[in-house]
């Protein structure tokens, strides 16, 4: 049997690259595996590694043999269980692999294969192709950041950015320049000097007179430094403005008594999802936490997700905070503003046509994006409808989800934040 060995060089880091190869091989196996891992783990596990299961038939790699050549004649020995055309079963109990099943006592097979995956690999997958829709850059005066950038050279700088090059290149142009005359009156010397030895090899007194103005000549040129204060040339960096992206996503939260504690539960994935994307992905993002019931309070992140308080709804509180938080803290002209809001649906009944209002009039018109998800297997109440009169109005910047069990939770963030392709 023939081998075919790959011989290419490989990386200095030879088990990251192998590593990464791995990872794209398998992408679509780890992808569906970080799935099922959202939709079952606990709040506090969301952000952990997971073990992958890959199957033992799935990680087979092809091998290339020669086949025996000639003609060849093999009598094989007939049955009578079977006929042609007929299906065989699978070998019942053991030997199927992947350590299932009772003991057997033929068959053989293989087991999966099992690795573990890091943090950063499981949040990668995760959030592959996700992103803040409509994110645009604006200026924020005094608070830019910046970053060093070649500038060309300069004769002053650090000794530690010196261009070797560059130095030693005006170094020989100054040599030349400062020698030129030297060298070609050196020139003119040396062929005189071939010239008498040759023509006139009894005339010493003219020949020592040349021997002599080319040895003037060469300690001329010799005492040129080669180097000279003046040929040195640092590498110029400047500075330069960096603008970026600095956002603010706003997260509301139903917390009344109409959110039972699996609701809530469900609420508290999909905000922790959000900010695990949002810190990941973004550098300059600050996070606003607003808890309602009959009244909203902007909280901490500890708060946010481990306050016990309740009480009714009115979920017009909620968005009249966030329009005040908007105006003092956070005005659209610098800012890129981001809101997703959980709810069960429930709310008094003359507040939907308020919440209607204040988003139509005070909230949308300076958001680049605000989610809607609620959470509830039940029908949709009048605060569904009315956001629905909401999304028509605004198409690109306004979307709601219904999330009934914790597997849509991640289905449907990718929906929401789905990377768009550029119109």
């Amino acid at each position: 049997m023939s081998y075919v060995i790959d011989r290419r060089l490989n990386g200095k880091n030879k088990s990251t690259v192998n590593r990464q190869r791995f990872l794209r091989r398998y992408r679509d196996h780890i992808k569906k595996a970080v799935e099922e891992a959202v939709s079952r783990r606990s709040i506090m596990d969301m952000e952990h590694g997971e073990q992958i299961s890959i199957p033992g038939r799935d990680i087979d790699e092809p091998v290339l043999h020669h086949g025996r050549g000639g003609k060849q004649t093999i009598v094989h020995p007939g049955n009578k269980e079977f006929t042609a055309g007929e299906h065989i079963a699978r070998p019942q109990g053991g030997g199927g692999g992947g350590g299932r099943g009772k003991a057997g006592n033929s068959g053989d097979g293989m087991d999966d294969f099992v690795f573990q995956i890091t943090q950063e690999e499981f949040l990668e997958f995760m959030f592959e192709d996700l992103e803040l829709p409509n994110l645009v850059k604006r200026h924020i005066t005094g608070a830019d950041t910046f970053k060093n950038v070649r500038a060309g050279v300069a004769s002053e700088g650090n000794p530690s950015r010196i261009n070797i090059v560059r130095t030693l290149r005006s170094a020989h142009a100054r040599r030349i320049a400062l020698t030129g005359s030297s060298r070609a009156l050196l020139r003119e010397a040396q062929k005189e000097l071939e010239r008498l030895r040759v023509e006139e090899p009894d005339n010493f007194t003219d020949i020592q007179e040349v021997e002599q103005e080319i040895v003037r000549l060469k300690a001329r040129i010799n005492r040129l430094p080669f180097l000279d204060t003046f040929d040195l040339k640092y590498n110029l960096l400047i500075k330069q403005p960096n603008p970026s992206s600095k956002a603010v996503m706003f997260c509301l939260m139903d917390v009344s008594g109409s959110m039972t504690q699996a609701t809530k539960d469900i609420a508290k994935r999909f905000f922790i999802l959000l900010y695990l994307f949002l810190k990941r992905n973004y550098d300059r993002i600050e996070v606003v936490f607003i808890r309602h019931h009959t009244s909203a309070r902007e909280v901490d992140e500890e708060e946010f997700f481990y306050s016990r308080e309740t009480g009714g709804t009115i979920v017009s509180s909620a968005l009249k905070l966030m329009q005040e938080i908007m105006a003092e803290r956070y005005p659209a002209s610098d800012w890129n503003i981001y809101a997703a809001q959980a709810s069960d649906g429930d709310n008094w009944n003359d507040d939907s046509p308020i919440c209607r209002d204040i988003l139509t009039k005070q909230i949308m018109p300076h958001v680049q994006y605000y989610t809607y998800v609620e959470i509830t297997p039940r029908e949709h109440q009048a605060l569904w409808y009315e956001y629905e009169r909401i999304g028509d109005a605004f198409p690109d910047t306004f979307a709601q989800q219904q999330l009934v069990s914790a597997g849509d939770i991640y289905p449907v963030f990718r929906e929401l934040f789905q990377r768009r392709l550029a119109t």
